[in-house]
């Protein structure tokens, strides 16, 4: 399934909230919990400059779903988000049975921006979503708005985007 015109907003938010996380000192992660009629259920921002690098707002919707909806309705939702999932929040997608995954840029894209800043790889692979939870639909890139997000992660490593 493509990204449709109508899911913009929803990856437009999940660019604010990136911009809202780096803009409190924290990486430029974002992400929208939306159920399967078009309702923002929840949303949440990194939140690793703390310390505790399991905060990705990801796997925090995946927490916040596991208790507040029924299986029916994980199925049915989709998580938007700023940034492909990571393999942890891959797979608490998958163990909670959420529905699909639409992100504005592919961890692969990530991992070649941060490579030529010259920003030390992370201490788990960065895999795609389908590597970790063949089960879940998958959809992104989203090229109209990978400029916003590449810019993001450029100021977060003290270059203008």
């Amino acid at each position: 399934m493509a990204v449709q015109d109508r899911e913009l907003p929803y990856l437009r938010r999940c660019v604010e909230l990136a911009a809202e996380a780096l803009a409190d000192g924290d990486e430029p992660f974002g992400s929208v919990l939306v159920d399967g009629n078009g309702t923002v259920l929840a949303e949440d921002r990194n939140r690793v400059a703390g310390g505790d690098h399991t905060r990705h707002p990801e796997f925090e919707l995946a927490r916040w779903s596991a208790t507040r909806m029924t299986a029916a309705e994980r199925a049915a939702a989709t998580v938007y988000t700023s940034g492909e999932h990571c393999p942890m929040c891959a797979a608490a997608h998958a163990w909670v049975g959420l529905g699909r995954i639409v992100y504005v840029a592919s961890s692969a894209q990530l991992v070649t921006w941060l490579a030529a800043l010259g920003v030390p790889e992370a201490p788990v692979r960065a895999l795609p979503v389908h590597e970790v939870a063949p089960g879940v639909t998958v959809d992104g890139p989203v090229p109209e708005l990978v400029g916003e997000v590449r810019a993001l992660h450029h100021r977060a490593h003290g270059l203008l985007g």
